[in-house]
């Protein structure tokens, strides 16, 4: 992963007042995708996930903060560290944090952050590996919990296929609850991905009804696997099931028959346990929210 990162100069500080002073308005723009793809940039709320950025050298453009805040010192000691690798500082009042998050009770700390996409793995042969394509996902939440959920059972990274929707959204970064930063993301269309698939030297399973058999049935242990997740409503088109070793399904009991594509997602990761820490050991944490 790469980013542009001014050293030539510290960031500047700047006390903002008005909603309708332009930085206000430029770092609002944000929620709208257009501007985020045009700006390469990304907003994040909250000192933890601004906090997160800075821990996993994203860089930070912009600190947006409240100057009637609650957490003063981490806030100063934050800002003092981002205006030397560059950033600027906003100091604002909670009316135009208001006006930029339309809620009205903002988190006091906001983010504007350089975006980071990988490239698709080369040459895998850690039969410990595990990568995750998502097919045409379409709910920001559902994104967001993924890559956490990748980050907490230790994926190497996701593949992002065709139409899906935007992993630095305000939603999916939120549900993301920091693992966004250390997760590498990879877009790609499906033509791209079908000819990626081709240099993948491993196991490559997908979730599937037709076909498809047990999870637990497959041996994934002995070598690097990719996990190919349909989209939530529609599934997985023919051209990628073809692409696939072994199409598995999650037996289901009681009148359901599926399940939420993040959970899915987890079960599968989690069952597969390549990465996760032995019980005891001081990175085996329990379930948080």
């Amino acid at each position: 992963m790469t980013e542009t990162r001014n050293t030539n100069r510290p960031g500047r500080i700047h006390e903002i007042t008005a909603v309708s002073n332009p930085r206000v308005k430029s770092v609002r723009s944000l929620f709208q995708k257009k501007h985020r793809d045009q700006s390469e940039t990304f907003l994040v709320e909250g000192l933890k996930l601004v906090m997160d950025a800075i821990a996993h050298d994203w860089h930070v453009e912009t600190l947006i903060y409240s100057k009637g805040g609650e957490v003063r010192h981490p806030v100063e000691e934050l800002a003092a560290k981002i205006r030397v690798l560059g950033g600027d500082i906003l100091e604002v009042n909670n009316k135009v944090l208001s006006s930029i998050t339309r809620k009205d009770n903002p988190q006091s700390v906001l983010g504007v952050v350089r975006q980071k996409w990988s490239k698709p793995p080369a040459a895998v042969k850690d039969p410990k590996t595990v990568w995750i394509g998502l097919d045409r996902i379409r709910d920001p939440g559902n994104l967001g919990t993924i890559i956490r959920t990748a980050d907490s059972a230790g994926a190497d990274g996701i593949i992002l296929i065709g139409d899906t929707t935007d992993p630095f959204s305000v939603e999916a970064t939120r549900a993301t609850m920091g693992s966004i930063f250390n997760v590498p993301l990879v877009r790609m269309t499906n033509e791209a991905f079908l000819g990626w698939r081709k240099t993948w030297q491993g196991l490559v399973v997908g979730t599937h009804l037709k076909g498809a058999v047990d999870f637990r049935a497959i041996d994934y242990a002995a070598q690097p696997v990719f996990l190919l997740m349909g989209n939530e409503q529609q599934g997985m088109p023919d051209d990628l099931s073809a692409a696939c070793d072994k199409l598995a399904l999650i037996p289901m009991h009681g009148a359901a028959d599926s399940l939420n594509l993040a959970i899915a997602t987890g079960v599968f990761l989690f069952h597969m346990g390549k990465r996760l820490p032995n019980v005891g050991t001081d990175q085996a944490r329990g379930p948080q929210t």
